[in-house]
Parts: structure tokens; C-alpha cells; sequence
């Protein structure tokens, strides 16, 4: 085991070095419980540092967590991969870094942004993780790489390299990083969570303030169904009204991910 394959073992990758010489692709991103250790957030089409790295700065500044490693991805993006101490399960992952997308990339259009790990639409109860950096993209024929954070706005116009990193150079980004502790991890997610609530509560008053000005009818409209509120039913309702303002319907989309499980592979 070479000291790139060691750093990625100590930061992103689940189980333990084995006799048969397995790479990081065999040792694998996610368990067969379905937990994770690697969490990436990416903006592509086109790659823009500039904004991606308001999260990188604000992930140390705002919440007090470790910085992820930055990547280009090898085709059109920058990535940022956070490093968990322990592993947690995708939906927690998820939620985080949805967090974090509304906090710092609400702007965004969400078609730009990937969050992996996610639920594998080819394979139900399967979980998608990212492709282990650095690797050639077959699709480019370019790679991927980390890259330190005084060299990352150089990739802007292209975020790949033509030739395979050096290993040593690889590990030696990665030495610099540690990983986000347990403790620490879920009292983030928490306080994203209440932050959250706290937002989807002011739209919710948005919404039906705006529904009153709009008159009887278009309240009705926007009203759950039922004679009872339901509050899961109306983040739907309002999640897939295109009459709302993007943003609102972000925000009802994160406040629904606790109640959307994303399970692991039957028979493990």
C-alpha cells in the first residue's frame, strides 16, 4: 500500500487494508450497511471556485469544522470531499450537505450542483458514492485530482489534468486534512437542521401571506388537502407548486429529507 492508498483509507474509505493488494476502489465508499465516510458536494457546468469555495470558507469560519479536500473532477467541476471520523448513515450525509447547498449555494441553479452519496435510480436500496480521486475519466480521458487550496482557481477553465497525478503529490494534499468527529458532525447537522426549520418556517409564512394577497382563490390553491394541516403534505404541495418561488421550494425539499430513508442493500 502506497502512501496515497494510506491517505485515502485514513480519510474516505471503509474497511481494512487486506493481504491481496486490493486498491481503494475495491475497499469501496460505502458499507454494507450503507454508511459513508466520504461526503461530496460538486459544482460543474461550468467549474466556479469562486463560488464553491464560499462553502469551503464557510464550513471552517461559520461552523468550526475541519476544511474537505478540493478536487476538480476531471470533466467540468470542482468537488469538495468532507472526511468523516466514523461513518454515518447516506441520509444523515445527505442532509448535510443539502444543508450546506442552501446555506451557501441557494443562488445556484440546482441542476449545477451533485451531492453524492445518493440513492442509485438503476438500482433500488443501492446507494451512488462519487468516484474515488484521483482517476481517469473515460468519458474525457482526463483526470481527476486534489488540489491545495492556493492552486484551486488556476483549474477554472479546466478543471482536469492530462496526465495522471503524481501519487506522492496526491498524498501530500491529503496529509494536511483531518476528519470531522462524531460529536461534532451531528451537532452541525443539528444546528443546520434547526436553521432550516427556522427558514422553511418563515416561508411557510410567506407562502400563505402571499396566497392571501393573491386573493381567495389562489390560496385555495396553494392550501393542503384534507380538513386537517398536515405539515408533510404541505411541503409537498408547495415543493411541487411551480408558482412558488424557487428557492421556497428548495427549502420545502430539505425540510422533507428526514422523512425520505435511503436503505441499504437487501440481504446485508
Amino acid at each position: 500500500m502506497n502512501r496515497l492508498q494510506a491517505e485515502l483509507r485514513r480519510l474516505y474509505l471503509l474497511g481494512h487494508p487486506t493481504d491481496d493488494g486490493s486498491d481503494a476502489e475495491e475497499v469501496g465508499l460505502v458499507s454494507p450497511e450503507g454508511g459513508v465516510r466520504a461526503m461530496v458536494l460538486e459544482l460543474a457546468r461550468p467549474a466556479d471556485w469562486n463560488a464553491l469555495s464560499t462553502v469551503w470558507r464557510g464550513v471552517q469560519a461559520d461552523l468550526e469544522l475541519p476544511a474537505p479536500a478540493i478536487a476538480i473532477s476531471g470533466s467540468d467541476g470542482y468537488q469538495l470531499w468532507f472526511s468523516l471520523l466514523e461513518p454515518v448513515p447516506a441520509v444523515d450525509a445527505r442532509r448535510f450537505l443539502e444543508s450546506l447547498r442552501l446555506r451557501y449555494l441557494g443562488h445556484i441553479a440546482p441542476g449545477r450542483i451533485g451531492i453524492l452519496p445518493a440513492a442509485d435510480a438503476a438500482a433500488l436500496g443501492h446507494i451512488r458514492q462519487a468516484r474515488v480521486v484521483p482517476g481517469l475519466m473515460d468519458e474525457t480521458g482526463r483526470w481527476s485530482a486534489y488540489v491545495a487550496p492556493d492552486l484551486a482557481a488556476v483549474f477554472s477553465d479546466e478543471p482536469w489534468l492530462d496526465i495522471c497525478p503524481s501519487p506522492d503529490a496526491q498524498a501530500d494534499v491529503l496529509s494536511r486534512l483531518v476528519s470531522i468527529k462524531a460529536a461534532d458532525f451531528q451537532m452541525r447537522l443539528a444546528q443546520l437542521d434547526s436553521a432550516a426549520k427556522t427558514a422553511t418556517s418563515h416561508m411557510t409564512s410567506a407562502t400563505i401571506d402571499g396566497g392571501e394577497r393573491r386573493g381567495e382563490q389562489g390560496a385555495t390553491a396553494a392550501a393542503p388537502s384534507g380538513d386537517s394541516p398536515d405539515p408533510k403534505r404541505f411541503l409537498l404541495d408547495v415543493m411541487g407548486d411551480t408558482r412558488v418561488e424557487l428557492q421556497l421550494r428548495i427549502q420545502a425539499a430539505q425540510a422533507l429529507l428526514p422523512y425520505f430513508e435511503i436503505r441499504p442493500p437487501s440481504g446485508t
